[in-house]
Protein backbone atom coordinates (compact mmCIF):
# COMPACT_ATOMS: atom_id res chain seq x y z
CA UNK A 1 0.00 0.00 0.00
CA UNK A 2 2.99 2.65 0.92
CA UNK A 3 4.88 1.80 -2.27
CA UNK A 4 1.33 2.16 -4.44
CA UNK A 5 0.95 5.56 -2.39
CA UNK A 6 4.32 6.99 -3.59
CA UNK A 7 4.03 6.21 -7.27
CA UNK A 8 0.36 8.11 -7.24
CA UNK A 9 2.45 11.09 -5.74
CA UNK A 10 5.59 10.24 -8.19
CA UNK A 11 4.31 8.72 -11.04
CA UNK A 12 7.47 8.92 -12.64
CA UNK A 13 8.17 5.71 -10.45
CA UNK A 14 5.26 3.68 -12.47
CA UNK A 15 5.89 4.92 -16.13
CA UNK A 16 9.78 4.91 -15.31
CA UNK A 17 9.97 0.94 -14.68
CA UNK A 18 8.39 -0.22 -17.94
CA UNK A 19 10.59 1.88 -19.85
CA UNK A 20 12.46 0.62 -23.03
CA UNK A 21 14.41 1.17 -25.95
CA UNK A 22 11.42 1.56 -28.87
CA UNK A 23 9.43 4.31 -26.01
CA UNK A 24 12.70 5.93 -25.80
CA UNK A 25 13.08 6.49 -29.75
CA UNK A 26 9.15 7.77 -29.97
CA UNK A 27 9.81 10.10 -27.16
CA UNK A 28 13.39 11.61 -28.94
CA UNK A 29 11.50 11.82 -32.19
CA UNK A 30 8.56 13.78 -30.76
CA UNK A 31 11.04 15.92 -28.59
CA UNK A 32 13.23 17.19 -31.60
CA UNK A 33 10.16 18.29 -33.17
CA UNK A 34 8.48 20.05 -29.83
CA UNK A 35 11.89 21.39 -29.24
CA UNK A 36 11.66 23.36 -32.90
CA UNK A 37 8.43 24.50 -31.72
CA UNK A 38 9.07 25.35 -28.06
CA UNK A 39 12.24 27.87 -29.24
CA UNK A 40 10.54 30.61 -31.01
CA UNK A 41 6.96 30.15 -28.70
CA UNK A 42 9.21 31.14 -25.52
CA UNK A 43 11.17 33.66 -26.84
CA UNK A 44 8.14 35.31 -28.08
CA UNK A 45 6.15 33.93 -25.51
CA UNK A 46 8.24 35.81 -23.15
CA UNK A 47 8.06 39.35 -24.98
CA UNK A 48 4.21 38.48 -24.46
CA UNK A 49 4.79 38.59 -21.05
CA UNK A 50 7.23 42.12 -21.25
CA UNK A 51 9.65 39.81 -19.81
CA UNK A 52 13.96 39.46 -21.31
CA UNK A 53 13.08 36.86 -23.95
CA UNK A 54 15.82 34.17 -22.02
CA UNK A 55 12.68 34.11 -19.27
CA UNK A 56 10.86 32.06 -22.15
CA UNK A 57 13.67 29.74 -22.56
CA UNK A 58 14.33 29.55 -18.44
CA UNK A 59 10.22 28.60 -18.11
CA UNK A 60 10.84 26.22 -20.95
CA UNK A 61 13.87 23.53 -18.64
CA UNK A 62 13.33 22.62 -14.81
CA UNK A 63 9.51 22.87 -15.76
CA UNK A 64 9.66 20.38 -17.93
CA UNK A 65 12.07 18.41 -15.63
CA UNK A 66 9.58 19.08 -12.51
CA UNK A 67 6.35 18.11 -14.44
CA UNK A 68 8.00 14.98 -15.78
CA UNK A 69 8.02 13.43 -12.32
CA UNK A 70 4.88 14.48 -10.75
CA UNK A 71 2.60 15.22 -13.58
CA UNK A 72 -0.05 12.24 -14.33
CA UNK A 73 -0.57 13.61 -18.09
CA UNK A 74 1.67 11.02 -20.54
CA UNK A 75 1.84 13.28 -23.40
CA UNK A 76 0.82 16.59 -22.07
CA UNK A 77 3.81 19.40 -22.90
CA UNK A 78 4.48 22.38 -20.37
CA UNK A 79 6.07 25.49 -20.85
CA UNK A 80 5.19 29.29 -21.40
CA UNK A 81 1.81 29.59 -23.37
CA UNK A 82 -0.30 32.89 -24.86
CA UNK A 83 -2.90 32.85 -22.50
CA UNK A 84 -0.92 33.06 -18.87
CA UNK A 85 2.02 35.26 -20.28
CA UNK A 86 -0.93 37.99 -20.91
CA UNK A 87 -2.29 37.48 -17.73
CA UNK A 88 1.75 37.67 -16.52
CA UNK A 89 2.21 40.90 -18.30
CA UNK A 90 -1.53 41.96 -16.88
CA UNK A 91 -0.08 41.50 -13.25
CA UNK A 92 2.98 42.71 -13.60
CA UNK A 93 2.41 45.83 -14.91
CA UNK A 94 0.85 47.16 -12.16
CA UNK A 95 3.27 46.00 -9.62
CA UNK A 96 6.40 47.26 -11.17
CA UNK A 97 4.69 51.13 -11.44
CA UNK A 98 4.01 50.97 -7.67
CA UNK A 99 7.77 50.35 -7.59
CA UNK A 100 7.47 47.14 -5.55
CA UNK A 101 9.74 45.24 -7.67
CA UNK A 102 11.39 44.66 -11.44
CA UNK A 103 9.12 42.39 -14.16
CA UNK A 104 11.79 39.59 -13.27
CA UNK A 105 11.17 39.90 -9.96
CA UNK A 106 7.51 40.26 -9.82
CA UNK A 107 7.12 37.28 -12.37
CA UNK A 108 9.04 34.88 -10.70
CA UNK A 109 7.11 35.33 -7.47
CA UNK A 110 4.20 34.82 -9.78
CA UNK A 111 5.19 31.97 -10.40
CA UNK A 112 6.31 31.03 -6.86
CA UNK A 113 2.72 31.44 -5.49
CA UNK A 114 1.36 30.27 -8.32
CA UNK A 115 3.38 26.74 -7.75
CA UNK A 116 2.18 26.83 -4.28
CA UNK A 117 -0.87 27.11 -4.26
CA UNK A 118 -1.20 24.65 -7.00
CA UNK A 119 0.39 22.18 -4.99
CA UNK A 120 -1.91 22.71 -1.82
CA UNK A 121 -4.64 22.26 -3.78
CA UNK A 122 -3.60 19.50 -5.02
CA UNK A 123 -2.49 17.89 -1.62
CA UNK A 124 -6.51 18.60 -0.44
CA UNK A 125 -7.81 16.86 -3.90
CA UNK A 126 -9.43 19.75 -4.66
CA UNK A 127 -9.31 19.22 -8.15
CA UNK A 128 -13.18 19.46 -8.70
CA UNK A 129 -13.01 23.23 -7.95
CA UNK A 130 -11.94 23.69 -11.81
CA UNK A 131 -15.74 22.47 -12.58
CA UNK A 132 -17.16 25.30 -11.26
CA UNK A 133 -15.14 27.47 -13.90
CA UNK A 134 -18.04 26.91 -16.60
CA UNK A 135 -16.40 25.98 -20.27
CA UNK A 136 -18.33 28.95 -22.11
CA UNK A 137 -16.37 31.20 -19.38
CA UNK A 138 -13.10 29.88 -20.15
CA UNK A 139 -13.50 29.93 -23.73
CA UNK A 140 -14.54 33.64 -24.43
CA UNK A 141 -11.81 34.71 -22.25
CA UNK A 142 -9.63 32.46 -24.51
CA UNK A 143 -11.15 34.01 -27.20
CA UNK A 144 -10.79 37.44 -25.87
CA UNK A 145 -6.88 37.09 -24.88
CA UNK A 146 -6.43 36.10 -28.58
CA UNK A 147 -7.84 39.04 -29.77
CA UNK A 148 -5.60 41.37 -27.27
CA UNK A 149 -2.62 39.23 -27.73
CA UNK A 150 -2.53 39.48 -31.58
CA UNK A 151 -3.87 43.39 -31.16
CA UNK A 152 -0.88 43.87 -28.92
CA UNK A 153 1.58 42.30 -31.07
CA UNK A 154 0.54 44.70 -34.29
CA UNK A 155 3.27 47.73 -33.10
CA UNK A 156 6.02 44.96 -33.47
CA UNK A 157 4.92 44.14 -37.22
CA UNK A 158 4.45 48.24 -37.67
CA UNK A 159 7.58 49.58 -35.99
CA UNK A 160 5.46 51.86 -33.47
CA UNK A 161 6.39 52.14 -29.86
CA UNK A 162 2.31 50.58 -29.04
CA UNK A 163 1.19 50.86 -25.43
CA UNK A 164 -2.13 49.89 -23.64
CA UNK A 165 -3.39 47.37 -21.72
CA UNK A 166 -6.96 47.37 -23.59
CA UNK A 167 -8.64 46.47 -26.96
CA UNK A 168 -9.93 50.21 -27.07
CA UNK A 169 -6.18 51.28 -25.94
CA UNK A 170 -4.48 49.54 -28.00
CA UNK A 171 -6.13 50.69 -31.16
CA UNK A 172 -5.90 54.24 -29.99
CA UNK A 173 -2.14 53.86 -29.45
CA UNK A 174 -1.69 52.53 -33.25
CA UNK A 175 -3.88 55.27 -34.83
CA UNK A 176 -2.26 57.70 -33.00
CA UNK A 177 1.41 56.36 -33.70
CA UNK A 178 0.87 55.98 -37.66
CA UNK A 179 3.81 58.11 -38.12
CA UNK A 180 5.75 56.42 -36.99
CA UNK A 181 5.61 53.30 -38.99
CA UNK A 182 8.31 51.63 -39.77
CA UNK A 183 8.17 50.56 -43.59
CA UNK A 184 11.38 48.19 -43.30
CA UNK A 185 9.56 46.30 -39.92
CA UNK A 186 6.06 46.31 -42.21
CA UNK A 187 8.00 45.04 -45.11
CA UNK A 188 9.44 42.20 -43.04
CA UNK A 189 6.61 41.49 -40.18
CA UNK A 190 4.10 41.17 -42.94
CA UNK A 191 6.42 38.55 -45.59
CA UNK A 192 6.89 36.58 -42.58
CA UNK A 193 3.12 36.48 -41.51
CA UNK A 194 2.34 35.38 -45.32
CA UNK A 195 5.11 32.56 -45.05
CA UNK A 196 4.24 31.22 -41.67
CA UNK A 197 0.33 31.45 -42.47
CA UNK A 198 0.92 29.25 -46.17
CA UNK A 199 3.45 26.97 -44.64
CA UNK A 200 0.72 26.11 -41.70
CA UNK A 201 -2.08 25.84 -44.55
CA UNK A 202 -0.27 24.81 -47.47
CA UNK A 203 3.48 22.94 -47.41
CA UNK A 204 2.57 19.96 -46.28
CA UNK A 205 0.10 19.60 -48.50
CA UNK A 206 2.85 20.68 -50.99
CA UNK A 207 5.48 18.69 -49.59
CA UNK A 208 3.76 15.51 -49.95
CA UNK A 209 2.84 16.37 -53.77
CA UNK A 210 6.63 16.55 -54.16
CA UNK A 211 7.44 12.84 -52.92
CA UNK A 212 7.92 14.16 -49.46
CA UNK A 213 7.11 11.61 -46.64
CA UNK A 214 4.48 12.10 -44.77
CA UNK A 215 6.13 12.50 -41.26
CA UNK A 216 9.15 14.24 -42.85
CA UNK A 217 6.33 16.63 -44.35
CA UNK A 218 4.86 17.31 -41.56
CA UNK A 219 7.98 18.16 -39.41
CA UNK A 220 9.15 20.44 -42.36
CA UNK A 221 6.10 22.55 -41.74
CA UNK A 222 6.18 22.53 -38.04
CA UNK A 223 9.66 23.96 -38.25
CA UNK A 224 8.44 27.20 -40.65
CA UNK A 225 9.10 29.24 -37.37
CA UNK A 226 12.49 28.28 -36.91
CA UNK A 227 13.02 28.79 -40.88
CA UNK A 228 11.53 32.37 -40.54
CA UNK A 229 13.73 32.92 -37.48
CA UNK A 230 17.18 31.83 -39.37
CA UNK A 231 16.08 34.06 -42.52
CA UNK A 232 15.53 37.27 -40.78
CA UNK A 233 18.37 37.03 -38.58
CA UNK A 234 20.28 36.59 -42.23
CA UNK A 235 18.36 39.35 -43.56
CA UNK A 236 18.81 41.53 -40.38
CA UNK A 237 22.61 41.38 -40.68
CA UNK A 238 23.07 41.54 -44.29
CA UNK A 239 21.09 44.75 -44.39
CA UNK A 240 22.13 46.24 -41.43
CA UNK A 241 17.92 46.52 -40.36
CA UNK A 242 18.95 47.13 -36.99
CA UNK A 243 20.86 50.50 -38.47
CA UNK A 244 17.41 50.93 -40.44
CA UNK A 245 15.53 51.41 -37.63
CA UNK A 246 14.14 47.95 -37.30
CA UNK A 247 14.05 46.35 -34.15
CA UNK A 248 16.17 43.97 -32.84
CA UNK A 249 15.95 41.09 -29.99
CA UNK A 250 19.50 42.12 -28.51
CA UNK A 251 21.60 40.58 -26.37
CA UNK A 252 20.52 36.78 -24.59
CA UNK A 253 22.57 36.05 -22.02
CA UNK A 254 24.24 32.97 -22.50
CA UNK A 255 24.25 30.04 -20.22
CA UNK A 256 21.69 28.33 -17.83
CA UNK A 257 20.25 30.09 -15.23
CA UNK A 258 21.31 30.11 -11.59
CA UNK A 259 18.92 28.13 -9.26
CA UNK A 260 18.08 30.45 -6.57
CA UNK A 261 14.98 31.04 -4.17
CA UNK A 262 12.81 34.38 -5.16
CA UNK A 263 13.18 37.23 -2.76
CA UNK A 264 9.56 37.33 -1.32
CA UNK A 265 8.34 40.70 0.04
CA UNK A 266 5.01 41.16 1.68
CA UNK A 267 3.66 43.80 -0.31
CA UNK A 268 4.67 42.30 -3.44
CA UNK A 269 3.02 38.78 -2.19
CA UNK A 270 0.28 40.64 -1.20
CA UNK A 271 -0.32 42.84 -4.35
CA UNK A 272 0.18 39.42 -6.05
CA UNK A 273 -2.11 36.85 -4.72
CA UNK A 274 -5.12 37.32 -6.94
CA UNK A 275 -3.44 37.08 -9.78
CA UNK A 276 -1.78 34.43 -8.90
CA UNK A 277 -4.77 32.54 -8.13
CA UNK A 278 -6.70 33.46 -11.43
CA UNK A 279 -3.33 32.46 -13.14
CA UNK A 280 -3.75 28.91 -11.15
CA UNK A 281 -7.09 28.21 -12.28
CA UNK A 282 -6.85 29.16 -15.45
CA UNK A 283 -3.70 27.14 -16.23
CA UNK A 284 -4.99 24.26 -14.55
CA UNK A 285 -8.41 24.23 -16.32
CA UNK A 286 -6.95 24.64 -19.82
CA UNK A 287 -3.99 22.12 -19.10
CA UNK A 288 -6.14 19.03 -17.72
CA UNK A 289 -8.74 19.93 -20.24
CA UNK A 290 -6.17 19.35 -23.32
CA UNK A 291 -5.04 16.30 -20.55
CA UNK A 292 -8.31 15.01 -20.20
CA UNK A 293 -8.56 15.17 -24.51
CA UNK A 294 -5.00 13.86 -25.18
CA UNK A 295 -5.68 10.42 -22.43
CA UNK A 296 -8.92 9.81 -23.89
CA UNK A 297 -7.75 9.00 -27.22
CA UNK A 298 -5.32 6.32 -25.83
CA UNK A 299 -7.55 5.04 -23.05
CA UNK A 300 -5.06 6.70 -20.30
CA UNK A 301 -6.77 8.25 -17.44
CA UNK A 302 -5.82 11.67 -16.09
CA UNK A 303 -6.03 12.23 -12.04
CA UNK A 304 -6.75 15.49 -11.82
CA UNK A 305 -5.71 16.26 -8.35
CA UNK A 306 -2.34 15.01 -9.00
CA UNK A 307 -2.07 17.44 -11.90
CA UNK A 308 -2.14 20.13 -9.65
CA UNK A 309 0.62 18.97 -7.73
CA UNK A 310 2.12 18.51 -11.48
CA UNK A 311 1.68 21.66 -12.70
CA UNK A 312 2.30 23.38 -8.75
CA UNK A 313 6.28 22.04 -9.06
CA UNK A 314 6.80 23.24 -12.88
CA UNK A 315 5.99 26.30 -11.71
CA UNK A 316 7.95 26.16 -8.43
CA UNK A 317 10.69 24.92 -10.52
CA UNK A 318 10.04 27.56 -12.92
CA UNK A 319 10.32 30.43 -9.72
CA UNK A 320 13.77 28.77 -8.64
CA UNK A 321 15.31 29.27 -12.37
CA UNK A 322 13.67 32.47 -13.04
CA UNK A 323 11.11 31.71 -15.41
CA UNK A 324 7.67 32.79 -14.86
CA UNK A 325 4.14 30.85 -14.51
CA UNK A 326 3.99 27.83 -16.97
CA UNK A 327 0.98 25.40 -17.79
CA UNK A 328 0.09 23.00 -20.45
CA UNK A 329 -0.11 23.99 -23.54
CA UNK A 330 -2.57 22.90 -26.39
CA UNK A 331 -0.75 23.06 -29.23
CA UNK A 332 2.61 21.83 -28.20
CA UNK A 333 0.36 18.83 -25.99
CA UNK A 334 -0.96 17.93 -29.60
CA UNK A 335 2.31 18.15 -31.74
CA UNK A 336 3.77 15.80 -28.64
CA UNK A 337 0.63 13.60 -29.19
CA UNK A 338 0.77 13.39 -32.81
CA UNK A 339 4.80 12.59 -32.82
CA UNK A 340 4.20 9.71 -30.85
CA UNK A 341 5.47 10.81 -27.28
CA UNK A 342 4.56 7.77 -25.47
CA UNK A 343 5.58 9.35 -21.70
CA UNK A 344 6.57 12.53 -19.93
CA UNK A 345 10.58 11.35 -20.65
CA UNK A 346 9.45 13.42 -24.21
CA UNK A 347 9.64 16.81 -22.07
CA UNK A 348 12.89 15.58 -20.41
CA UNK A 349 14.72 15.45 -23.82
CA UNK A 350 12.78 18.75 -24.76
CA UNK A 351 13.73 19.86 -21.78
CA UNK A 352 17.73 18.82 -22.58
CA UNK A 353 17.06 20.47 -26.06
CA UNK A 354 16.31 23.88 -24.67
CA UNK A 355 19.20 24.26 -22.18
CA UNK A 356 21.44 22.93 -25.33
CA UNK A 357 20.36 25.94 -27.36
CA UNK A 358 20.54 28.64 -24.23
CA UNK A 359 23.88 27.37 -24.37
CA UNK A 360 25.01 27.82 -28.09
CA UNK A 361 22.29 29.36 -29.98
CA UNK A 362 21.55 32.61 -27.95
CA UNK A 363 24.48 34.78 -28.98
CA UNK A 364 22.81 34.28 -32.53
CA UNK A 365 19.45 35.65 -31.80
CA UNK A 366 20.61 39.16 -30.91
CA UNK A 367 19.91 40.39 -34.43
CA UNK A 368 16.13 38.52 -34.16
CA UNK A 369 13.77 41.21 -35.26
CA UNK A 370 11.08 41.40 -33.13
CA UNK A 371 8.66 41.88 -35.89
CA UNK A 372 9.26 37.69 -36.55
CA UNK A 373 8.67 36.84 -33.04
CA UNK A 374 5.78 39.06 -33.40
CA UNK A 375 4.51 37.12 -36.68
CA UNK A 376 4.95 34.25 -34.60
CA UNK A 377 2.65 34.85 -31.93
CA UNK A 378 0.19 36.15 -34.23
CA UNK A 379 -0.36 33.33 -35.84
CA UNK A 380 -0.11 30.90 -32.86
CA UNK A 381 -3.26 32.85 -31.07
CA UNK A 382 -5.42 33.51 -33.85
CA UNK A 383 -6.54 29.27 -33.60
CA UNK A 384 -7.89 30.12 -30.02
CA UNK A 385 -10.27 33.00 -31.08
CA UNK A 386 -13.47 31.17 -32.19
CA UNK A 387 -16.70 33.47 -32.72
CA UNK A 388 -18.62 30.75 -33.81
CA UNK A 389 -18.68 29.05 -30.35
CA UNK A 390 -20.56 32.58 -29.19
CA UNK A 391 -22.84 31.67 -31.66
CA UNK A 392 -23.57 27.92 -30.87
CA UNK A 393 -23.92 29.16 -27.02
CA UNK A 394 -26.12 31.60 -27.78
CA UNK A 395 -28.20 29.57 -29.58
CA UNK A 396 -28.30 26.54 -27.06
CA UNK A 397 -28.21 28.48 -23.90
CA UNK A 398 -28.71 32.15 -23.91
CA UNK A 399 -27.94 32.61 -20.14
CA UNK A 400 -24.53 30.64 -21.09
CA UNK A 401 -24.37 32.33 -24.38
CA UNK A 402 -24.73 35.90 -22.30
CA UNK A 403 -21.70 35.23 -19.59
CA UNK A 404 -19.50 34.23 -22.48
CA UNK A 405 -20.44 37.38 -24.30
CA UNK A 406 -19.83 39.52 -21.26
CA UNK A 407 -16.52 37.74 -20.13
CA UNK A 408 -15.12 39.22 -24.38
CA UNK A 409 -16.25 42.38 -23.63
CA UNK A 410 -15.05 42.76 -20.51
CA UNK A 411 -11.61 41.34 -21.25
CA UNK A 412 -11.33 43.69 -24.38
CA UNK A 413 -12.78 46.78 -22.95
CA UNK A 414 -11.14 46.32 -18.91
CA UNK A 415 -8.47 43.80 -19.08
CA UNK A 416 -7.88 40.37 -18.80
CA UNK A 417 -8.54 40.07 -14.36
CA UNK A 418 -11.23 41.75 -14.80
CA UNK A 419 -12.85 40.14 -17.52
CA UNK A 420 -12.77 36.16 -15.92
CA UNK A 421 -13.90 37.52 -12.36
CA UNK A 422 -16.87 39.20 -14.63
CA UNK A 423 -17.09 36.02 -16.28
CA UNK A 424 -16.98 34.04 -12.81
CA UNK A 425 -19.90 36.18 -11.55
CA UNK A 426 -22.35 36.38 -14.37
CA UNK A 427 -21.72 32.70 -14.47
CA UNK A 428 -22.84 32.08 -10.81
CA UNK A 429 -25.38 34.77 -10.69
CA UNK A 430 -27.15 33.19 -13.96
CA UNK A 431 -26.86 30.07 -11.95
CA UNK A 432 -28.27 31.06 -8.89
CA UNK A 433 -31.39 32.64 -10.68
CA UNK A 434 -31.86 29.74 -12.64
CA UNK A 435 -31.83 27.51 -9.58
CA UNK A 436 -34.08 29.74 -7.69
CA UNK A 437 -36.33 29.46 -10.67
CA UNK A 438 -36.68 25.69 -11.07
CA UNK A 439 -38.67 24.16 -14.25
CA UNK A 440 -42.07 23.04 -12.73
CA UNK A 441 -45.16 21.72 -15.24
CA UNK A 442 -48.63 20.80 -14.52
CA UNK A 443 -48.95 17.04 -15.17
CA UNK A 444 -52.05 14.77 -16.62
CA UNK A 445 -51.86 11.51 -17.68
CA UNK A 446 -51.13 9.93 -20.86
CA UNK A 447 -53.69 8.03 -22.64
CA UNK A 448 -52.97 4.38 -22.54
CA UNK A 449 -49.76 4.78 -20.46
CA UNK A 450 -49.33 5.20 -16.17
CA UNK A 451 -47.15 8.37 -17.81
CA UNK A 452 -47.55 11.75 -16.70
CA UNK A 453 -46.05 14.72 -18.48
CA UNK A 454 -46.16 18.37 -18.72
CA UNK A 455 -49.90 19.77 -19.90
CA UNK A 456 -48.37 21.91 -22.37
CA UNK A 457 -46.44 19.88 -24.52
CA UNK A 458 -48.50 16.91 -24.99
CA UNK A 459 -52.32 15.65 -25.01
CA UNK A 460 -52.99 14.22 -21.54
CA UNK A 461 -55.94 13.59 -19.40
CA UNK A 462 -56.41 15.57 -16.21
CA UNK A 463 -59.45 15.32 -13.55
CA UNK A 464 -60.93 18.50 -12.21
CA UNK A 465 -60.58 17.74 -8.86
CA UNK A 466 -56.82 17.05 -8.54
CA UNK A 467 -53.77 19.15 -9.49
CA UNK A 468 -50.29 17.46 -10.24
CA UNK A 469 -47.30 19.57 -10.50
CA UNK A 470 -44.07 18.41 -10.83
CA UNK A 471 -40.78 20.39 -9.77
CA UNK A 472 -37.47 19.41 -11.75
CA UNK A 473 -35.36 20.67 -8.83
CA UNK A 474 -34.02 20.31 -5.52
CA UNK A 475 -35.81 22.79 -2.97
CA UNK A 476 -33.86 24.89 -0.62
CA UNK A 477 -33.65 28.69 0.49
CA UNK A 478 -33.34 30.12 -2.60
CA UNK A 479 -36.50 28.22 -4.76
CA UNK A 480 -38.59 28.03 -1.54
CA UNK A 481 -40.37 30.91 -1.71
CA UNK A 482 -41.19 30.39 -5.77
CA UNK A 483 -42.64 26.96 -5.09
CA UNK A 484 -45.04 28.85 -2.53
CA UNK A 485 -45.95 31.63 -5.19
CA UNK A 486 -46.37 28.84 -8.01
CA UNK A 487 -48.63 26.66 -6.22
CA UNK A 488 -51.21 29.35 -4.85
CA UNK A 489 -51.02 30.97 -8.34
CA UNK A 490 -52.56 27.45 -9.66
CA UNK A 491 -55.15 26.91 -6.91
CA UNK A 492 -56.02 30.26 -7.33
CA UNK A 493 -57.26 29.37 -11.12
CA UNK A 494 -58.75 26.62 -10.45
CA UNK A 495 -62.22 26.31 -8.65
CA UNK A 496 -63.87 23.06 -7.51
CA UNK A 497 -60.13 21.70 -6.59
CA UNK A 498 -59.85 19.17 -3.60
CA UNK A 499 -56.79 17.82 -3.91
CA UNK A 500 -52.47 18.96 -5.15
CA UNK A 501 -50.53 16.49 -5.56
CA UNK A 502 -46.13 17.75 -5.38
CA UNK A 503 -44.87 15.02 -7.92
CA UNK A 504 -40.54 14.85 -6.69
CA UNK A 505 -38.76 12.69 -8.91
CA UNK A 506 -35.92 15.53 -9.49
CA UNK A 507 -36.12 16.37 -5.84
CA UNK A 508 -32.48 15.21 -4.21
CA UNK A 509 -32.93 17.29 -1.32
CA UNK A 510 -35.61 19.10 0.44
CA UNK A 511 -33.59 21.87 2.97
CA UNK A 512 -34.78 23.79 6.30
CA UNK A 513 -35.89 26.77 4.39
CA UNK A 514 -37.89 24.28 1.84
CA UNK A 515 -39.61 22.27 4.68
CA UNK A 516 -41.19 25.30 6.51
CA UNK A 517 -42.15 26.41 2.53
CA UNK A 518 -44.07 22.81 2.42
CA UNK A 519 -45.52 23.29 5.94
CA UNK A 520 -47.06 26.56 4.50
CA UNK A 521 -48.13 25.44 1.51
CA UNK A 522 -50.30 22.67 3.18
CA UNK A 523 -51.35 25.51 5.99
CA UNK A 524 -52.73 27.44 3.29
CA UNK A 525 -54.11 24.87 0.92
CA UNK A 526 -55.74 23.38 4.42
CA UNK A 527 -57.74 26.89 5.11
CA UNK A 528 -58.80 26.57 1.21
CA UNK A 529 -60.10 22.72 2.35
CA UNK A 530 -57.76 21.16 -0.26
CA UNK A 531 -55.37 18.53 0.36
CA UNK A 532 -51.50 18.39 0.12
CA UNK A 533 -50.09 15.35 -1.19
CA UNK A 534 -46.29 14.13 -2.23
CA UNK A 535 -45.75 11.19 -4.81
CA UNK A 536 -42.32 9.78 -6.07
CA UNK A 537 -40.49 10.90 -3.07
CA UNK A 538 -36.80 9.30 -2.85
CA UNK A 539 -35.82 7.51 -0.37
CA UNK A 540 -33.04 10.35 1.44
CA UNK A 541 -35.49 12.67 1.00
CA UNK A 542 -38.29 10.58 2.83
CA UNK A 543 -35.55 9.96 5.40
CA UNK A 544 -35.31 13.72 6.12
CA UNK A 545 -38.92 14.12 6.11
CA UNK A 546 -39.46 11.56 8.52
CA UNK A 547 -36.99 13.22 10.86
CA UNK A 548 -39.30 16.00 11.10
CA UNK A 549 -42.93 16.49 12.07
CA UNK A 550 -43.75 17.46 8.35
CA UNK A 551 -46.20 14.42 7.87
CA UNK A 552 -47.34 14.32 10.87
CA UNK A 553 -49.91 17.88 9.73
CA UNK A 554 -49.66 16.80 6.37
CA UNK A 555 -53.51 16.88 5.17
CA UNK A 556 -52.70 14.24 2.47
CA UNK A 557 -50.89 11.14 1.96
CA UNK A 558 -47.29 10.31 0.51
CA UNK A 559 -47.58 8.08 -2.45
CA UNK A 560 -45.23 5.69 -3.84
CA UNK A 561 -45.84 6.59 -7.84
CA UNK A 562 -47.87 9.49 -9.62
CA UNK A 563 -50.08 6.97 -10.96
CA UNK A 564 -51.36 5.21 -7.89
CA UNK A 565 -52.08 8.93 -6.26
CA UNK A 566 -54.46 9.83 -9.20
CA UNK A 567 -55.84 6.45 -9.43
CA UNK A 568 -56.72 6.86 -5.15
CA UNK A 569 -57.88 10.53 -4.72
CA UNK A 570 -59.75 9.82 -8.28
CA UNK A 571 -61.15 6.62 -6.80
CA UNK A 572 -60.85 4.52 -9.79
CA UNK A 573 -58.98 1.36 -10.44
CA UNK A 574 -55.21 1.98 -11.21
CA UNK A 575 -55.60 0.58 -15.39
CA UNK A 576 -54.09 2.13 -17.64
CA UNK A 577 -57.50 4.58 -18.07
CA UNK A 578 -57.48 5.20 -14.80
CA UNK A 579 -58.72 8.35 -15.41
Amino acid sequence: MGVRRVRGWLPILDWGRRYDGATFTADLLAAVIVTIMLIPQGLGYAMLANLPPEAGLYASILPLLAYAAFGSSRTLAVGPVAVVSLMTASAVAPVVDAGLADAVSAAVTLAALSGAMLVVMGILRLGFLAHFLSHPVISGFITASGILIAAGQLHHILGTPGGGGTLPQILFALVAQAGEINPGTVILGTGVLVFLYLSRRYLKGWLTLAGVGPRLADGIARAAPILAIAATIGLARWLDLGGQGVALIGAIPRGLPSPGLPVLSYDLVVALIPAALLISVVGFVESVSVAQTLAARRRERIEPDQELVGLGAANIAAALTSGYPVTGGFARSVVNFDAGARTPAAGVFTAVGIALATLFLTPALADLPQATLAATIILAVLTLVDFGAVIRTLRYCRSDGAAMLATILVTLTLGVEEGITAGVLLSLILQQWRSSHPHSAVVGQVPGTEHYRNIERHRVITHPRILSLRVDESLYFANARFLEDRIAALVADRSGLRHVVLMCPAVNDIDASALESLEEINRRLAETGIHFHLSEVKGPVMDRLQRSRFLDHLTGQVFLSQHEAMCRLAGVGCGAEAL
